[in-house]
């Protein structure tokens, strides 16, 4: 258990930028269906797990706002379900840190990351994002090796090749060390 998640956080790690900005502001993720959801029953503690405390009172006041408008109409409600969701979306993207760049459509190419690491929170098994991750993490690593080995044999006197092979070496070791980083860090943040 302790390699899938020392994988896990690898690949994590190793691709946040695009998971962080990809699934939490997409119409298929669980904090849109989780704000569409709390506008369904009425009930916002559905959206309410995904935003910090200190984010609460905004949020509230633009549900309460929500819910008068939706009456006045179908162009209305349309319009205000999808203001509290920008906001649901915006006020937990600042809870991660991370800057709300607006709501993406149903169906967004998130990669294989999430898709699988949802279908495995699903399924209760993380066989196949194990597999991926470690397969993903293998793949990288050996490409870089190989590059540093096929470099290392250069004339002491040939300046180009040698720095090629530094180039090489600084990537591989770079790589590793953010793989190991990643591997052994005591919390990942989303």
């Amino acid at each position: 258990m302790r390699i899938v998640l020392v994988m896990l956080g690898v690949v994590l790690f190793a691709l946040s930028p695009s998971i962080a900005s990809a699934h939490c502001d997409t119409y298929d993720g669980p904090v849109v269906k989780a704000g569409q959801q709390a506008l369904e029953t009425g009930t916002l503690e559905h959206a309410l797990i995904w935003i910090k405390p200190a984010a609460e009172p905004e949020l509230r006041a633009v549900f309460m706002q929500t819910r008068k408008v939706r009456e006045l109409g179908a162009d209305a409600r349309e319009l205000a379900d999808r203001y509290f969701l920008e906001t649901l979306v915006r006020l937990h993207r600042a809870g991660e840190g991370e800057p709300y760049t607006g709501l993406k459509p149903k169906g967004t190419d998130l990669g294989p990351v999430i898709p699988i690491a949802d279908a495995a929170i699903a399924s209760g098994s993380v066989r196949a994002l194990t597999k991926l991750i470690t397969d993903s993490a293998t793949e990288g690593l050996a490409h870089r090796f190989e590059r540093v080995i096929a470099k290392r044999n250069f004339k002491p006197k040939d300046v180009k090749r040698g720095r090629e092979y530094v180039e090489a070496y600084v990537t591989f070791m770079h790589h590793a060390e953010r793989l190991y980083d990643a591997a052994t860090a005591k919390h990942t943040a989303h």
